[in-house]
């Protein structure tokens, strides 16, 4: 029982350190506030990569549409990736001249094999794209009419060579959906903590603005192109060693982009093991250190309660424990759940934690030993 309290309270006490860290660089990150016009300078081209989305692109083709910056300074590039439902038609009939359609069938063919077909639907995106500042997003999001606008003054006043922006879930209508919303919204917290404390790089890739021309300075996705996921955090390191000073995190409520939490434990296990797999792929090792920390400090969580089911007398250690994780974990997300307008949310985050614990251990080791399922795709 010694061996397992010191493992306890020594992982306990730097994930403390850690939180208490992340809750200080969330606060002291501050919100954008625009402070010039737009220039009327600055082209933009959204690239959205799209494969069997035919339900999920109406909206997002609205809420682009309906965006308040000047329709001659922003196109938006739809790659369809083999789709087997009518995503072209959507596009194609969709009612916007700076809407387009590209089809990755025009490239490659059926047969042909990639371990990322979301990084080669990019790349022919930018390739074909006008614009100075790339955005990116995914097909299964909406946002407000603002969020173009933001982006480019937030571009235009600071002058980043990459932007991490939030994102949010929403229509969480079930108790596993809010749960997958808590989870997200403590990634998309310490994202903003992180981009603060000037201490690693974690973005998402349904909310990015990036320059057209520091894609290409930075040798795109070669390098990274095995690996399935990874255009967004892979691409942002990238990026960062060439610019340390040119990566920000805009914090504005504005930029906020929302996208639809998974209907399935096994469509959420799919997607979470597909995030996870690229912990032992990052370049940035300080990031690499805290993601090996917060999944030791859970396996402890979760087999130091098993463990009390044999030595009762371990019990109040493990109970003192769970209760400093949580109060921790408060103390980061009431800020962060205010920003995004989801503070109701944290009633269900305590028993939430009997769901959590096992997935982060479940997800770690499947991201590193197992193989998940993408867009109908099985990946390794």
């Amino acid at each position: 029982m010694y061996f397992f309290l010191t493992v306890l309270f020594l992982l306990g006490g730097l994930y403390g350190i850690l939180m208490i860290r992340y809750g200080h660089g969330w606060k002291a990150l501050p919100p954008y506030t625009p402070t010039q016009p737009i220039s009327g300078l600055t082209k933009v081209t959204v690239i959205i990569p799209a494969r069997d989305e035919e339900d999920n692109l109406p909206p997002l083709l609205a809420a682009l549409h309906a965006q308040d910056y000047p329709v001659h300074l922003f196109e938006v590039i739809v790659i369809d990736d083999f789709s087997a439902d009518s995503t072209p038609a959507v596009v194609q009939h969709f009612p916007a001249a700076n809407i387009k359609l590209l089809q990755l069938s025009q490239y490659l063919s059926a047969t042909e094999r990639l371990n990322s077909y979301k990084k080669k639907a990019i790349e022919l995106a930018i390739e074909q794209a006008t614009g100075d500042l790339i955005m990116t997003t995914d097909a299964d999001c909406v946002m407000g009419p603002l969020w173009i606008s933001t982006m480019v003054r937030f571009y235009e006043q600071y002058r980043p060579k990459f932007i991490a922006a939030p994102v949010s879930f929403y229509k969480e209508n079930n108790f596993f959906k809010v749960l997958q919303s808590l989870d997200f919204m403590t990634m998309q917290g310490i994202t903003g903590a992180l981009a603060q404390l000037k201490d690693g790089t974690m973005c998402n890739g349904a909310n990015l603005g990036y320059e057209r021309k520091v894609f290409y300075e930075v040798g795109a996705f070669k390098g990274i192109d095995n690996i399935a996921s990874g255009d967004d955090m892979l691409l942002m390191f990238k990026v960062f060693k060439a610019y340390p000073d040119g990566v920000k995190y805009l914090k504005s409520q504005d930029a906020i982009v929302e996208t639809l939490p998974v209907d399935t434990f096994k469509a959420f296990m799919n997607q979470r093991i597909r995030w996870s797999s690229k912990a032992d792929k990052y370049d940035d090792k300080r990031l690499t250190w805290v993601l090996a920390l917060v999944y030791f400090w859970n396996v402890v969580l979760l087999f130091g309660g098993l463990f009390c089911l044999f030595a009762p007398a371990a019990l109040p250690y493990f109970l003192i424990a769970m209760v400093f994780k949580v109060v921790l974990e408060f103390y980061f997300l009431i800020p962060v759940s205010r920003f995004f307008g989801k503070k109701g949310m944290l009633s269900w985050f305590i028993p939430g934690q009997l769901f959590h614990i096992p997935y982060i251990v479940a997800a770690g080791w499947l991201g590193k030993f197992g193989s998940y399922q993408w867009k109908g795709r099985k990946v390794k």
